[in-house]
Formats: structure tokens, sequence, C-alpha cells
């Protein structure tokens, strides 16, 4: 797939560079040369000083030839300007970064994809998500929902006190046949369990299941849940005023930010939020503001060094749920391993969110796991697929990839080797990254 991204930012460069490694043929049009010179010497592909509203310079990345064009610069409303020329200029599907969410309202949807945007993303709602759904999930690094819940994917760090532990998972498969472990993540390292696999203490597992068996898991994983109702934000971004919005009013919620008008802004929008201008990296102003009294605390500022010690801190005060906003990709392992809780990547979900776009398959969802190389895809079955074929065990499936579960109609299902995955059926795959190209054989 020939691939036109504007912007060479955070998010641009890493979805270039995840693209490049697919082997799409990429183009990078950003007006900054020093970032398009960084970002040639390490990956391969066509960079293009210029600006994306410029209709000259658009043409110069052969648009009317391309499949794709993604505006991700910093700026909306020139991401919505170039996604509307990009459109004029003959690219067949555009999609622009915004940072209003007044553009996704239903209303204003019809009128944008007139104007040539075909899809709109979000990076920093998507990132509130994940905060909400770690702040509400207590007992899981990571919970994803496949078509509303009808699915369940649980990421859940596995200790000493779980009685899952040394367990193969052929056992674990013959007394629980509503859960399934699709891969798991080990001193760095993410793996596609086999029945002899075990899980060892330490290990982050990854599970599929149903709604009604969420409980069994908690209690195969030594977990217990816990109410959440005092919560503490370390900065006041734009990410911790979209997770305080979609929270509500059920929670008491303090900000300690550093900037003294922000602060006054978020306290004139935020009537059931206290705003603390302050330094967050100050010990006493934490111990004064009751840090271990909160049953949660994000760190949401622009540094992911802050961040991550600011949970390691308030982990040491008896915070039993921790969530940080880690940017820097070097850190995301060093995060995990200093076991501060639930981390995420503003970059990696939004690049999980575009690179469906890329695929020659239907697909429903993409998300990163967390920590981990991994990724999770819902394909949607097509007629004559060869995935609906054959049972999965009769398949030759990538030995990277796992089929989790299957959702037909309004019901999820747990796969095994027996299923029979039928047209129209919505299915669960979780795969490493040398797994993608070969998954599309089954889907297309």
């Amino acid at each position: 797939m020939k691939v036109v991204i504007a912007g060479a930012g955070e998010v641009g460069t890493h979805l270039a560079r995840m693209l490049t490694n697919e082997n799409h043929d990429i183009t990078l049009l950003d007006d900054s040369p020093e970032k398009l010179a960084k970002i040639s010497g390490e990956v391969d592909l066509m960079t293009i000083p210029g600006s994306a509203h410029s209709f000259q310079d658009l043409k110069s990345t052969d648009l009317a030839k391309s499949d794709l064009f993604i505006a991700v610069t910093p700026f909306e409303e020139r991401n919505v300007l170039a996604c509307s020329m990009a459109s004029y200029l003959g690219v067949n599907r555009t999609i622009a970064r915004i940072n209003n969410s007044e553009y996704l309202q239903e209303r204003y949807r019809a009128k944008l994809s007139n104007l040539g945007i075909n899809e709109l993303i979000y990076p920093e709602s998507l990132a509130a998500k994940e905060i909400v759904a770690s702040v509400k999930q207590t007992a899981t690094r990571q919970l994803i929902e496949f078509s509303n819940g009808k699915l369940i994917m649980m990421g859940i760090k596995v200790r000493e006190n779980a009685p899952i532990l040394n367990k193969t998972f052929e056992e674990l498969s013959q007394e629980n046949q509503h859960l399934l472990v699709v891969a798991i993540n080990r001193d760095n390292e993410t793996i596609i369990p086999n029945g002899t696999d075990f899980v060892k203490n330490g290990d982050i597992v990854f599970f599929v299941t149903t709604p009604a068996e969420q409980n069994n898991v908690y209690e195969l994983t030594g977990k217990k849940l816990f109410e959440v109702k005092n919560i503490m934000f370390l900065g006041g971004s734009r990410i911790a005023q979209k997770a305080i919005e979609k929270l509500g009013e059920n929670y008491r919620i303090k900000i300690i930010e550093g900037d003294r008008k922000k602060c006054e802004k978020i306290a004139d929008k935020y009537e059931n939020v206290l705003v603390i201008n302050g330094d967050g990296r100050n010990l006493n102003l934490l111990r004064e503001e009751g840090i271990e009294k909160m049953d949660a605390f994000v760190a949401t500022t622009g540094n992911s060094e802050t961040n991550i010690l600011g949970c390691h801190l308030a982990k040491t005060y008896g915070v039993r749920r921790t969530v940080a906003e880690v940017e820097n990709l070097a850190y995301m392992n060093l995060a995990d391993n200093m076991d501060i809780g639930s981390i995420f990547n503003k970059k990696l979900i939004a690049a999980g969110y575009i690179y469906r776009f890329t695929l020659n398959a239907e697909i429903s969802k993409v998300k990163c796991l967390t920590a981990s190389d991994a990724e999770v895809f819902e394909f949607i079955a097509k007629p004559g697929a060869k995935i609906t074929q054959k049972s999965i065990k009769d398949l030759d499936f990538p030995e990277e990839a796992k089929i989790g579960g299957v959702i037909r109609g309004n019901m999820g299902y747990i796969a095994h080797g027996y299923t029979q995955i039928q047209e129209g059926d919505k299915v669960v795959v979780f795969t490493l990254p040398s797994g993608i190209k070969k998954l599309e054989k089954f889907f297309k």
C-alpha cells in the first residue's frame, strides 16, 4: 500500500516506522527538514520537505497514486484542511488527527465526509478512555472490550498467591472452558503460548473470556477488586481533563498542576475538582494533599520520568491503583519492571487505531498490548475467506498468532480447536508483529 503521512511528530514518525516494517511504501511530509533528516537516517522511506496545506507540496508526494493520506500534524485545522485537499487531489482515503471533540459529533461527520475527510482520530480522547478503564478495573493492567463487551481481554500481573501458577494451559482449558490465555509477557518478551506452557510468578498474562467469567479470572489470578473514590491527577493535561469528563461526578478528584493559568482554567471548567497549584514532585505537597488517602493516582504530565517516579512514589504511600502516561517508548519496559501499575502511550494507541486502515482485511478494532510488542485485532470474516473453510485446528494458522474468541450475533464464544468460524463472525486474534501480514490471507 502507498501511504502519505503529513506530520513528522511523535505520532507520525512512530506510524511511519510501524508501516515501513510491514513493507508499505511510505512518504513522509513535514515542514521541518531537521525532523525528516532524523527519521530518514533510521527508516527506509521517502521524505519530502513541505507544507501539509500547500497543493504544490501535496502533489509532490504523488497523492493521486496513493491509497491513504494521514494528517497527524499538531494542528487540527491544518490536518482537516490537508485531508480535504488530498481528497481533491485524488487520494483514495484520508485520516485526520484532531484535538476537538466537536468534530466527532454525528451531525458534523457527514459534512466532514463531504469535504473529503473519511476518518477522524483524537489521540487524547483514546488515551483518556484507557485511563478510565484502568481506574475502574482495579485488578487488571489492561482491559479491552470487543463488540461492546461480548468478549473481554484482561491483562493481569500474576503474583505468587495466584492459584493459576505452574498449571499447564492444557490443564487450565480442561478446568475452565470459558477462558483462554492468548499471550504472556515475561522478562520483556511476549510469548504466544501453547498447551504445554504455564504461568510463572511475575508474568503479565492476557486472558480472553466472557463477562460472566470475569470473577473466575480474578480468582485464578488471586486478585481482589476494590472501589475507587478518591483520585489524584499529577498534571492537568488535555488527557487528564478528558479523563475527568469521562469519569463523571461520582469521584473525589484532585489535580496538582504547576502552571497557574492552567490551574485557573481547569478550576473554572470543573466544579467538582479541587485544583492545587504546585510541583507534583514535592513530597511535602503530596503528603499535605493526602496522597496516602487516595485510591488511585494518575500521572499525565508531559514528562515520562516524572510520571513514572510519581506513580512509584504513590505506591510507596500505599496507593493501590496507579496509572502513568509514558510517551518515551524507551521507558516502557522500565516502567513495567518498576511495577508502577498501568501504563499507556498515546502514540501506540493512535498508531494502532490508524493501522487497521492499512490492512487488506475488514477490521473493527486494533489495540497494542501494554508493555508488549503484541497486538490484538478484531477481524470480520468475509464471505469465502480462508478462515471460514476449516475448523481452527486444521487451518495451519501462523505460530505467531492465536485466535482468542468469536463473536456471532449477540454472543461471544471462546475459541477452541474444533471451532468453525462462519461468514460475518468477528474474530479476536492476538499476534506478534511477524504474524500480521500472514493473517491477511485468512481474512481477505
